[in-house]
């Protein structure tokens, strides 16, 4: 993690990560990268921010859509 952050130039945002550990802790020592978590079907990117310490990486890569229902059909009982 901290190679990447080393090879960056100034004002670079560094190389995404890519990772499967939803249950991985956010370290004082990721700060200011970006890293790429498994939800299941893709990679959601993350940057990594002084607030995000001490939560659980699964926290900011939802795995799940809400369901929206539209409206009822023509064969539809309340239509």
């Amino acid at each position: 993690m901290s190679n990447v952050k080393k090879e960056t130039g100034k004002g670079e945002k560094p190389a995404s990560i890519k990772t499967h550990l939803k249950d991985c802790i956010v370290l004082p020592s990721m700060v200011q990268s970006v890293i790429s978590v498994h939800n299941g079907k893709g990679y959601n990117s993350i940057e990594v921010k002084p607030e995000m310490i001490r939560y659980y990486l699964g926290e900011f890569a939802i795995a799940y859509k809400r369901v929206t229902h539209g409206k009822p059909g023509v064969g539809a009982i309340h239509s």
